[in-house]
């Protein structure tokens, strides 16, 4: 039973149906992998452990009754320590917030509890999660598990390493210009960012309603090493909540398609100096595509730059009147030289600017969806150059710039609204590497099949990194 911390969240839900494990059993595996590996890359922040063993002593309880198991039933999970839990901080990386604490679960966690799950720690974010990398004053700094160098990503950073390095199997994280997907990409796993207001949100804890912006970008998710398991708990996931009123009751699965399923395949760079190990998986991609019985075709979508633009200018515009005030006030040197930089490189809109570039989101939104109405999926780059150090946007104005020029497939699809996964292909000049998978709105189930059609082909690149380190 000590291995039981390397198997996925559905074959762990299933063999604790099946009776083949016990929860107890489960956690005390996950949380013993923690033992052994959080120590080095502080990835889980806030230890659960004690409540963990208690509530898996109670789901074997249930087990043991024959009474009705949720999906989730037994299955470890951590959240990330920007979203609220009963009880607990919520301090998003911040010293002064450190004792601010959560009067009751936000949704997302209360779907996954009552699906069964069971919560062993939160994870680390960077300061305000408003970072490509994961580092702050509260917690420290979060290590990528393929090498002390390289960046784990932001602002899931925390979530990307655990799972990777095997500490549980479901890590809950949120994403508003690429933060479930750089995580992904840096540690070589595999995650769906959804579509707009999917998975109910709602912090108890939080001083004010979120800007108009961020609500329509700002999405919650899971980080997991198996596309399944992402269809799983996103499924879990979306249901609905009283608090959130714009979250939609749409149902996880969506009608059949026709088959084959359109794909399209693009590596336009928007005159971005593409690394040729990114067009190289996406070529591999294709073929996996292709050879599963998908219809991969060339063929490029409405220009993604005219999104990561429109998301630059009105995002830094609304960042600048909702987070500039506490980041000046709270925030260390070097989050707000950072954000210098990000009001350096975009054009800050006057009101009527903002509210003529939230318009025409629209037509961009529509130029897509009319795209996605000919080819369901579209495969593109995620980052188009190798992933970066874990302090390179704080090096200068050249190395912010060059990190939201290389990620436009990131920030344009949050403008957007779509969903997107992402999936660990390889190494690229020795860190981890992947593409991305763009889909119709509420059309994750599509993605998570497609995904799941490249994991069977290509493998778990996670699953390397542990031969590597002999685990």
């Amino acid at each position: 039973m000590t291995d039981l911390w390397k198997l996925g969240a559905a074959e762990l839900a299933a063999g604790i149906r099946q009776r083949t494990y016990k929860p107890s059993e489960v956690v005390d595996a996950v949380l013993d992998r923690v033992t052994s590996r959080n120590g080095e890359l502080n990835a889980i922040t806030y230890d659960l452990a004690d409540q963990a063993r208690e509530d898996a002593q109670l789901a074997d309880d249930v087990v043991s009754a024959g009474l009705e198991l949720g999906p989730l039933h037994g299955v470890p999970v951590t959240i990330k320590e920007n979203i609220d839990q009963a009880g607990l901080p919520n301090p998003n990386g911040i010293p002064a917030f450190a004792d601010l604490l959560a009067a009751e679960d936000a949704p997302l966690v209360r779907n996954l509890r009552r699906a069964g799950a069971i919560v062993i720690g939160r994870t680390n974010v960077p300061e305000f999660s408003m970072r490509g990398t994961t580092d702050n004053p509260l917690r420290g700094r979060t290590r990528n598990p393929w090498g002390e160098d390289i960046s784990p990503g932001g602002s899931s950073g925390g979530a990307g390493a655990a799972c990777a390095a095997g500490m549980g199997p479901l890590h809950h994280g949120n994403d508003i210009g690429g933060s479930l997907r750089f995580p992904a990409m840096a540690n070589g796993v595999t995650t769906v960012k959804p579509t707009s207001n999917r998975i109910p949100v709602y912090n108890s804890s939080a001083a004010a309603e979120r800007g108009p912006l961020a609500q329509v970008m700002s999405v919650q998710g899971v980080i997991a090493r198996h596309a399944d398991d992402v269809r799983l708990a996103t499924s879990v996931m979306i249901q609905p909540d009283p608090r959130d009123p714009i979250s939609p009751p749409v149902p996880f699965d969506g009608p059949v398609l026709d088959r084959p399923i359109t794909v399209a395949k693009t590596t336009e760079a928007a005159g971005y100096d593409i690394h040729p190990g990114i067009v190289e998986l996406i070529e591999r991609a294709a073929a996996q595509l292709t050879e599963a019985g998908y219809r991969v075709v060339d063929a490029d979508p409405p220009p993604v730059i005219d999104a990561a633009r429109g998301w630059f200018s009105t995002g830094t515009t609304e960042m600048e009147a909702t987070l500039l005030a506490p980041i000046r006030q709270h925030g260390t040197p070097t989050i707000n030289q950072i954000f210098d930089h990000y009001f350096e490189l975009s054009e800050l809109l006057d009101r009527d600017g903002y509210i003529a570039g939230f318009a025409d989101r629209t037509r961009l939104m529509r130029d897509w969806s009319l795209f996605l109405d000919r080819y369901p999926l579209v495969l593109t780059p995620f980052m188009m150059r190798p992933m970066y150090d874990h302090d390179y946007d704080a090096r200068g104005l050249a190395e912010v710039r060059d990190l939201f020029a290389s990620a436009i497939y990131s920030t344009g699809i949050n403008y957007l609204g779509l969903p997107a996964g992402v999936i660990g292909m390889d190494l690229v000049d020795e860190r981890p590497a992947a593409v991305q998978l763009v889909g119709r709105r509420y059309r994750e189930d599509v993605i998570c099949d497609a995904l799941a059609a490249i994991e069977e082909r290509n493998g778990v690149l996670a699953h390397r990194l542990w031969a590597r380190d002999g685990d």
